[in-house]
């Protein structure tokens, strides 16, 4: 059976030239045959079903070095796989979901209720910090201001107080000032070009810093309205109607694997690996979950590092947050129940009350 031309092939399974040549030259998909001299490449038919399984899952937005391992597994393992990818996919897209509804919502009656985007709340917080029993320094960072908190957890090669959580937090502090209303999408542009900024000078700074990196995760407020800029595995919960409710996504090798159905909740407690890291502060360029919420008077919002959340269940958590002391009571309750549960690890916390202006 004669071979198809690559202009035949192309249209027979819904790929460009273009990119056939591409994927020629990544080995994803080699042509039967490249003529000597004129460099012209043929296919054979029994390759369409292989191009077309490509060009599917390009359509999905699948990056191509998973594209080749799905093509090069059996039917079954195939479709497993590409089940776990868009669970992945889905999880991705649920962490901006919140941040498009309330865009949505906020636009929707922009010209005709700005009362909720301008009314204001009052702030009462508190941060604390503790290093753990068997680490010589601590590189988690806590930071709690009038419109600007933040947790952050340094990793990479142990520098002491100049850890890439240290250094991002520094940075940060300027931008604690009023946010006007209207002006939060790009008060949080700040949060995060000047976050990023400040680690890309850590890691320069000194050659002992080039693994160097840290995750983040902040509140950034203007009236009722409160945005959160999350990376890594430090944690944002809110504690609504004595409901506690986590509002980041980790990003974590572990939570990935529980997303894409290959690991229980409960086996992810456990895992040697959940520290491991897919997304932070780091010399890789790496994009931050972005959220922005209308806050209640009553709310409490709790951000902390693993060294409380991989220590403390969420019913624990919760527990101490419906405690109706203050915020600075709250805070130190929590790091006394992470000593008494014997971490080894640093421990951070910020805990920010919603109260009537």
């Amino acid at each position: 059976m004669a071979r198809l031309s690559i202009g035949e092939f192309a249209q027979a399974c819904g790929l460009t030239p273009k990119a056939l040549r591409l994927y020629d030259e990544l080995a994803l998909l080699p042509p039967a045959h490249v003529d000597p001299h004129s460099g012209y490449r043929s296919y054979e038919r029994g390759q369409l079903e292989r191009a077309r399984l490509v060009a599917w899952l390009r359509g999905l937005g699948m990056p191509l070095s998973r594209i080749r391992t799905v093509c090069d597994l059996p039917a079954a393992a195939a479709a497993s796989e590409v089940a776990s990818y868009w669970r992945q996919v889905e999880a991705d897209t649920a962490a901006r979901k919140e941040l498009a509804a309330f865009l949505i919502d906020q636009l929707s009656r922009k010209e005709t209720d700005m009362t909720e985007q301008t009314r204001n709340v009052g702030l009462r917080s508190a941060a604390r910090l503790e290093c753990g029993p068997v680490r010589p320094t601590n590189q988690d960072s806590a930071y709690a201001g009038k419109h600007l908190f933040a947790v952050a957890d340094g990793f990479g090669a142990d520098a002491g107080d100049d850890s890439a959580a240290t250094a991002v937090v520094r940075a940060l502090e300027p931008l604690d000032a009023p946010v006007p209303a209207g002006r939060l999408p790009q008060a949080v542009g700040a949060v995060t070009g000047t976050a990023r900024g400040a680690v890309e000078e850590f890691v320069a700074a000194e050659p002992a810093h080039a693994d160097t990196g840290t995750t983040l995760t902040a509140l950034l407020w203007s009236g009722a309205q409160v945005a959160i800029v999350h990376i890594g595995d430090c944690r944002a919960y809110l504690l609504r109607g004595g409901e506690l409710t986590r509002i980041t996504h980790d990003h974590t090798l572990v939570q990935s694997l529980v997303d894409e159905g290959r690991l229980t909740p409960e086996e992810a407690e456990t895992h040697p690996r959940r520290a491991t890291l897919t997304r932070a502060l780091h010399r890789e360029h790496a994009e931050p979950d972005l959220q922005i919420r209308q806050a209640r008077v009553g709310d409490r919002y709790l951000l902390c590092s693993d060294g409380v959340h991989g220590v403390l269940a969420e019913t624990a958590l919760a527990a101490t947050l419906a405690d109706s002391g203050s915020a600075e009571q709250v805070a130190d309750a929590l790091l006394a129940h992470v000593a008494d549960n014997g971490t080894p690890d640093n421990a951070a916390c910020v805990v920010v009350d919603v109260l009537p202006a």
